[in-house]
């Protein structure tokens, strides 16, 4: 007994030994090598990353990720690599790396082994040119003999643990977007080898999930025990063990993904096996899962679907997505409900080759439920294809729909009405050819009312007879007849009836006559995110065929009737603000719509409109109609730059290229965005139009816009105190990029006056600011703006002539460099009264062709090349007396600031031409001098630019006379 107590006595004691010592080596070894580990983590990042990472302090323990030994970086942040140097791409307030004792202790290196990340925020951006933010691994070549010493730092994982992440992933490519919130993750295997089994437990708080703005999960719960293989040879993950819930909804998948240069290649699949119906409702919206809490859910489900083939912006492929959902034997019903809804039953089959919507195939072999025994509803329906659908349909039921609402225990919305449709189709659908498969049926409700808790009054005595035929597979048989829809709403009663038929060549009948709340019907549908107020009016009779507006039969045309609008807000997908129609009365008379009071604002500008738009029906009957008018635009302040797409704004809804370009560009206001469905031309009378802090007074002329394009003819305005004249076009190419041509001539305005109020006169005429007096101008030009609606330089190509009527000049330094240098005072304020300056424009350079003027008894005079940025390739030729036939060349070249000169000569430095990309509106090589000096090549220049001048002169002529 004692020799076993002097036994356990010294294991306690050797173990005792033994904590201590490994609790001095805790302590001892981040006081020993502190300095070779920051200073080789150090290295290791400067080396290995190319954006830009800052961090407070660094700390080495063992006690923040026990027993690991870790260096510690508090508050890192990692810029993102080019060209997203200013952006954040990820912010921690932890970045642990966890050190290899033994390489540490004994080899002299550093290994990390481990990698924990806590509370961070990652944002991974891929913009709409495919570039991305998180390219910041440097990989290093591999140059002369590998070091078999093993010292250094090096990254062989074998753990990575993220806890409480946020990560935002927008791809504008592949228009994904992902938000992940309370992401916590840990992954384990052989990280360091080539091929090797990742163990992955994921937890995401929150998701959500987006894909060509259509949203497959909001605030959605996940859990993810996944094992993954990783080839990092060929990039290529093997989904081997993988288990999924979103929410509820359990989901088994396997397959491989491989990461390529230019994309993707997929090949998934996924299943979620006989689960219950309450398990499907779990993934749906928010707002659908606090009806589902308080409903009696019972059912079998299933889902499955597949994900195969490669995804490549730039080859144009993508994948095939399939899906199967199966529901059956279902109930739904509600305590308070007379009878549940039994034998709820779904089949419905997708198939999406491409991920191409041309392609699409639906197939809803089975949608049926009963309420009853009068109450029976049934639908199938088979599609394939979008613009050409191939429809096989068949609908019936008749569906009470009290019962319905008390059944599903709907919360917001009360229903009542009995609603009957019988409805079959068979054929294919394609509006360009003409085709509507062949249907026969109904829809009928019958006292329907409707009442949402967002607003306190129903819409009731809802009366819908809608009959739809077509006999034999074409728009021409098609028949489709209202007799009638009716509502009231608020005391305010509304009818509508129509008679379609014939749709190749629509022979309507159509009456309308009520008064409807805008904006209290949609708070009765309880729209968030909707800000709609106004007043419509309508009391119209519209009879005719859609060949007699068109063929200018308009005798047999018999439309009439008045619609008035009244505070209605609107808004469009390419303008950052809403339009407000205080008043709009419009009146119908057969092919014309007349604007009799049309009052609107927008943001700061105002508009009154009095004209007519043609043929409005056919407008609205066709699927991409043009709308013609000819209006009066009257208006006291038009801001044109609060119609630049990226402007901030009270628009929610704008285009994915509006929204992408914003994202990308958050600080650029974008271009003017032109409706391409207008053919409109406008008598302009606008008293102040505003342009980038330009500001132009008592504007009138002729405007149009057609085919995307703005025009102006015969428009003129007071600027600068003088009377300025133009013809213009005008055309947008992207929210980014727009191109315009201009001609424009005005007489004697102050060039100081000038110098001073217009940007582009200080870019294009640097020397002005050393010209006082009255000068008058006759120009055409063409070119592209910028992302701020700025001229871009290099693009532009035009000519024209300056006429400095009455004018001085004083202390031009191109001029005083020679007056200095020759010892005649007179260059520095030369005579240039009534001399005409004739010059060509080109690749961000200015030909200036010969002109002649006084310097006392002098006759100097002037020709060559100069450039936007002040380059110099002038040759000045100083006549003497008698009458200058005698000249002595002078050649400057240098810059506007520094002249150089060199009497004698004839030859200057020639400057070569900047080179413009119009594809991608971007300056590709600035303009430079020549050091070899070709003047063959300067004339050749100034021969291509006045010919391109003369090119756009005709150009613009040709475009305006078509207004």
């Amino acid at each position: 007994m004692e020799k076993l107590r002097k036994i356990g006595m010294k294991i306690l004691k050797w173990t005792g030994i033994f904590v201590a010592f490994i609790l001095f080596l805790m302590f001892i070894i981040p006081i020993l090598f502190p300095g070779t580990i920051s200073q080789q983590v150090k290295i290791f990042a400067n080396k290995r990353l190319a954006g830009k990472l800052d961090y407070k302090q660094v700390h080495l323990t063992f006690f923040r990720h026990f027993p690991s030994l870790t260096v510690s970086v508090d508050d890192l942040i990692l810029r993102g690599s080019k060209p997203f140097e200013q952006d954040t791409l990820l912010a921690a307030k932890e970045v642990a790396a966890g050190i290899n004792l033994k390489d540490l202790i004994f080899g002299g290196g550093v290994k990390i082994d481990e990698i924990y990340v806590s509370d961070a925020i990652a944002n991974v951006y891929v913009n709409s040119k495919g570039e991305a933010n998180y390219n910041v691994y440097v990989s290093s070549p591999d140059k002369g003999p590998k070091d078999t010493t093993g010292k250094g730092t090096s990254i062989k994982l074998d753990l990575i643990k993220f806890k409480n992440w946020q990560v935002k992933y927008i791809d504008h490519t592949a228009k994904v977007y992902l938000d992940a919130k309370g992401l916590n993750y840990t992954g384990q295997g052989g990280l360091s080898q080539d091929i090797f089994d990742l163990e992955t437990d994921l937890k995401i708080d929150q998701l959500n999930f987006s894909l060509d703005r259509v949203w497959y999960a909001q605030q959605k719960s996940l859990h993810a025990d996944l094992i993954t293989r990783i080839n990092t040879n060929a990039l290529t993950f093997v989904l081997k063990k993988n288990e999924l819930k979103i929410n509820d909804l359990p989901l088994k998948f396997n397959g491989f993904v491989s990461i390529l240069k230019d994309g993707y290649d997929l090949d998934i699949k996924a299943a979620s096996e006989k689960t219950t119906i309450r398990d499907m409702i779990s993934v749906l919206p928010p707002t659908y899962l606090d009806w589902a809490k308080d409903t009696k859910i019972e059912g079998k489900s299933s889902l499955f679907f597949s994900l195969k083939g490669q995804f490549s912006e730039q080859r144009k492929q993508k994948p095939h997505f399939t899906a199967h959902l199966l529901v059956n034997d279902g109930t739904i019903s509600n305590a308070k409900a007379p009878v549940p809804m039994n034998n709820l039953n779904v089949d419905l089959g997708i198939d999406l080759p491409a991920l191409d919507a041309e392609q699409l195939g639906l197939d809803l072999k089975k949608l049926n439920f009963d309420l009853g025994k009068n109450n029976t509803f049934r639908a199938a329906v088979k599609t394939k294809g979008l613009s050409e659908m191939n429809v096989v349909a068949n609908m019936k039921g008749g569906v009470d729909l009290q019962t319905l609402d008390a059944a599903l225990g709907l919360k917001d919305l009360d229903m009542k009405g009995l609603l009957n449709a019988d409805l079959q189709a068979n054929g294919i659908f394609s509006f360009s050819k003409k085709l509507f498969p062949k249907t026969k049926g109904f829809i009928k409700l019958n006292e329907g009312w409707l009442k949402s808790t967002a607003y306190p009054n129903p819409i009731q005595h809802i009366n819908l007879d809608a009959q739809i035929s077509d006999t034999d597979g074409t728009f021409k048989s098609l028949g489709v007849k209202l007799s009638p829809f009716q509502f009231d709403f608020e005391g305010n009663p509304v009818f509508v009836s129509a008679d379609l038929q014939d749709f190749q060549d629509m022979l309507y009948q159509v009456r309308a006559k009520g008064v409807l709340n805008v904006g209290r019907i949609y708070q009765v549908f309880s729209r968030k995110g909707l800000d709609i107020t106004g007043q419509i009016s309508a009391d119209l009779s519209l009879n005719g065929r859609e060949s007699y507006a068109t063929s200018g039969q308009y005798s047999k045309l018999d439309n009439k009737g008045t619609l008035l609008l009244k505070n209605i807000k609107a808004t469009t997908s390419y303008l950052p603000k809403s339009f407000y129609l205080k008043e709009g009365k419009f009146q119908f008379e057969n092919e014309k719509m007349w604007f009799r009071r049309f009052n609107a604002t927008y943001g700061r500008s105002d508009f009154a409109l009095d004209g007519y738009l043609l043929n409005t029906i056919n407008y609205f009957l066709e699927r991409k109609g043009t709308l013609h008018g000819n209006f009066g635009l009257h208006s006291d302040h038009i801001l044109v730059d609060e119609f630049m797409a990226l402007k901030s704004g009270d628009n929610d809804d704008k285009s994915i290229a509006v929204e992408y370009a914003k994202a990308e560009h958050p600080k650029s206001s974008g271009v003017v965005i032109v409706p391409k469905n207008l053919d409109v031309a406008l008598k302009v009378d606008a008293k102040k139009v505003g342009f980038k802090g330009l500001n132009m007074n008592n504007l009138q002329g002729t405007a149009a816009i057609s085919n995307g394009q703005i025009f102006l003819k015969h428009t003129s305005f007071d600027i600068i105190g003088s009377r300025m004249s133009i013809d213009a076009r005008y055309q947008d190419e992207s929210p980014l990029a727009a191109n315009f041509d201009v001609g424009f001539k005005v007489q004697d305005f102050d060039v100081q006056r000038a110098y001073k109020e217009i940007d582009m006169v200080r870019t294009m005429a640097t020397s002005a600011k050393d010209v006082s007096g009255i000068v008058s101008l006759d120009y055409k030009l063409k070119g592209d703006f910028d992302q701020n609606m700025n001229p871009i330089y290099p693009s532009l190509e035009g000519g024209g002539v300056v006429n400095l009527r009455d004018v001085a000049v004083k202390n031009l330094k191109m001029l005083s460099v020679v007056g200095d240098n020759s010892g005649i005072d007179g260059f520095n304020h030369p005579d240039m009264k009534g001399v005409n300056i004739s010059t060509q424009i080109k690749d961000n350079l200015i030909h200036i062709d010969k002109f002649t003027f006084k310097v006392s008894i002098l006759r100097p005079s002037i020709s060559g090349t100069t450039s936007f940025n002040g380059l110099l390739d002038i040759l000045v030729r100083v006549g003497l007396p008698p009458g200058g036939l005698i000249g002595i060349p002078v050649a400057v070249t240098g810059t506007s600031e520094k002249p150089k000169l060199k009497f004698f000569s004839r030859k200057g430095q020639a400057i070569l031409t900047a080179i413009y990309n119009r594809k991608i509106n971007k300056v590709v090589q600035e303009e430079k001098h020549d050091t070899v000096n070709p003047r063959k090549v300067q004339k050749q220049e100034k021969k291509a630019a006045k010919k391109d001048a003369k090119e756009a002169k005709k150009k613009v002529d040709k475009e305006v006379d078509k207004i």
